[in-house]
């Protein structure tokens, strides 16, 4: 895949910001403020971003139902009026992010300890701050249609940094969190190729879209304002590891920028 100079300002441009969502993980992981109940209490947050995926899913029905209603509707239609394989896109979109809930649930039970109550979909929590992302992603939407959709899918996932930087646990000294470090790397590369496809998607095509540049500069300021949401959100999520200085340096964008994998984008490479 070619990058044009416009898509390589974008991915300049919000580069530090994906590296500010990775300094929450990374921070948090070493906290002290993380214990048994934040790590349980993420997890929970986690799974319910991988069953209703609030700023992209339908706002009704998320990730779980939105899909099998539309599987419900197409199946009488398939090869008459929708192509199967349009159909399996469907299927494999539901199987993945049903996936994706289990990997972190699993994680989530393989900490309780005996006689609690293990996850399920009806014990999920929201919190505010996704709710504000949420709010956020649905506005760009509204207001600006399908540039307002690239701006979504282009932030969704946050160049992976989640699944990147748990999967490192894995290397992590023993310590008291040993066991949870060890569940978490699991889930994190359970999801990470799906993830990291999503990203692809999100950023496949811009360059085809021929935007003018007034839509370049409006779709960069739309990805940055999610961006700063999602970390916001993540600080939130992971029981707020970073300090006001250190919240206020990511979300001015003074991270050192996550290195984007260019040449791997351009070969088709489905990693970091």
């Amino acid at each position: 895949m070619a990058v044009s100079s416009k898509l390589h300002r974008l991915i300049d441009a919000v580069a530090p910001y994906w590296a500010g969502e990775a300094e929450v993980f990374r921070t948090y992981w070493s906290s002290p403020k993380r214990t048994r109940a934040t790590d349980l209490l993420w997890l929970n947050r986690q799974c319910f971003k991988e069953i209703w995926g609030v700023g992209l899913a339908d706002k009704k029905l998320g990730l779980f139902l939105g899909p099998l209603e539309k599987l419900r509707a197409a199946f009488p239609k398939i090869d008459l009026e929708m192509d199967r394989h349009e159909v399996l896109d469907i299927a494999e979109g539901l199987w993945a992010e049903f996936a994706h809930y289990c990997a972190f649930a699993d994680a989530h039970d393989g900490l309780l300890e005996p006689g609690e109550q293990k996850l399920n979909p009806q014990l999920l929590t929201w919190w505010k701050e996704d709710e504000d992302l949420s709010a956020l992603r649905y506005g760009h939407q509204e207001a600006r249609g399908r540039l307002g959709l690239r701006a979504c899918r282009f932030t969704e996932g946050g160049y992976c940094t989640l699944f990147s930087e748990g999967m490192r646990l894995k290397d992590s000294p023993a310590s008291a969190f040993a066991k949870a470090d060890r569940l978490i790397a699991a889930a994190c590369a359970r999801v990470y190729d799906d993830e990291f496809s999503h990203m692809l998607k999100g950023i496949g095509g811009l360059d085809e879209e021929n935007l003018a540049d007034a839509d370049w500069q409006a779709l960069g300021d739309m990805c940055v304002e999610q961006l700063r949401g999602r970390i916001i959100m993540r600080n939130a999520q992971f029981s707020h590891p970073l300090s006001d200085a250190r919240l206020a340096r990511a979300l001015e964008g003074r991270c050192a920028p996550v290195a984007f994998d260019f040449a791997g984008l351009s070969e088709g490479k489905t990693y970091l």
